[in-house]
């Protein structure tokens, strides 16, 4: 018996963070001491309080049934009163806030419940991975909008073709963003709500990392611009902002019809989150400002020591206002994927090349915050003895 994949999953690249995680096995396998900033997991642990909450409503056999496709009443309404307090938005708990199993599963599955085969999606490049995979999964065409340096790795809208604009169904956007790091203003979400009106565009905003910011300039939400909630919804993860990655915990905000559509698809493809864990998600939305300062306090420190080190030995790394990701220039004369190999096979240091999040990250790579200073020094001393210095 020949058993073929289809051809959805056939033009998908291979999935960046799998391989990485698979090379890097294999090393270790091999003795080798890897220091892995490759993929962008939390190295601190989840809050005990938010554990103790899980423990406890795990004990209790009325959250072993099935959980409800919209998630708790309890639990959309702290997301509400979460935004309200975070980002002065207002939101509707039962009509414009919608529990998921991350946001990586509501990000992936949203085309399909607005994308026809060969419909368009206004996809930035380079990008999280999963806005081009859940196109592609809807039978949709990914149109790249190009994130550049010299426009601060900001989509030019502008430059976005007329007829394009009028045939795209989806825009996805990301601010802090992953990989570059780069933050945006109100005014930039002020012009994305005027373009998806004028153009009929619904717009994804993921802002996964908006709680991880640097310097004291706090990111904005999409839905704080006017019109926001009339365009687009945001996807947001408890999975960076409390260390809980492996909880799978997350939710979407904003325009209801987008919310109904997407809660739709979910009814038809999972059964809800775990409620002992909607329960910690509870917990986890009334932690304190102390739980986030101090997380910001330790990636600060990180990024200093991992930026200051690379540009002693003369690299030219900007410092990132945000995320725990630092975005590298490639040094001249090398590929990005020649440079994480590199970097891999003398130095026993796991990097993305800037190329596994599109075309347009060519010339970057991206290393992670998520080790100890410890080992982000060690990190440059590493590299320091690959320029012989």
């Amino acid at each position: 018996m020949k058993i073929e994949a289809s051809q959805r999953l056939k033009s998908l690249p291979p999935y960046l963070f799998a391989e990485i995680d698979r090379i890097k096995k294999e090393l270790i396998l091999k003795g080798r001491d890897i220091i892995d900033l490759g993929v962008g997991d939390p190295d601190t642990p989840t809050p005990i309080h938010i554990i103790e909450s899980l423990y406890e409503s795990a004990q209790d056999p009325s959250n072993h049934r099935y959980a409800l496709n919209y998630g708790m009443p309890q639990l959309r309404r702290e997301i509400a009163n979460w935004y309200k307090m975070r980002f002065s938005v207002k939101l509707d708990p039962d009509t414009e806030v919608l529990p998921l199993i991350g946001s990586k599963e509501g990000i992936a599955h949203l085309p399909l419940a607005f994308l026809n085969p060969g419909d368009e999606a206004l996809i930035p490049d380079p990008c999280y991975p999963p806005y081009k995979s859940g196109t592609i999964f809807a039978g949709g065409i990914c149109h790249i909008m190009p994130l550049l340096e010299k426009n601060d790795f900001l989509p030019d809208l502008d430059a976005i073709d007329y007829q394009v604009a009028k045939r795209a169904k989806i825009m996805f956007l990301n601010y802090p963003n992953n990989p570059t790091s780069a933050v945006c203003g109100k005014e930039f979400f002020k012009k994305v709500v005027e373009f998806a009106s004028e153009n009929n565009v619904i717009v994804c905003h993921d802002a996964a990392y908006s709680e991880i910011y640097f310097d004291g300039d706090k990111p904005v939400s999409f839905l704080e611009a006017d019109g926001a909630k009339e365009v687009g919804v945001e996807f947001h993860s408890l999975s960076k902002t409390y260390n809980m990655t492996g909880w799978r915990l997350g939710f979407a905000t904003g325009n209801k019809d987008v919310i109904r559509a997407l809660a739709e698809v979910k009814s038809n493809i999972d059964s809800g989150i775990f409620q002992a864990v909607q329960f910690a998600g509870i917990v986890a939305l009334k932690t304190d400002e102390s739980h986030l300062s101090q997380m910001n306090q330790l990636y600060k420190k990180r990024r200093d020591v991992l930026v200051d080190g690379l540009n002693s030995l003369g690299w030219n790394v900007p410092k990132p206002k945000a995320t725990f990701y630092v975005w590298i220039p490639v040094p001249p004369g090398r590929t990005s994927a020649e440079f994480s190999r590199l970097l891999l096979e003398k130095c026993d240091i796991v990097t993305t090349p800037g190329t596994g999040f599109g075309h347009n990250g060519e010339g970057y790579i991206r290393m992670t915050l998520t080790v100890s200073e410890d080992r982000l020094k060690e990190a440059v001393d590493r590299i320091k003895r690959l320029h012989g210095k």
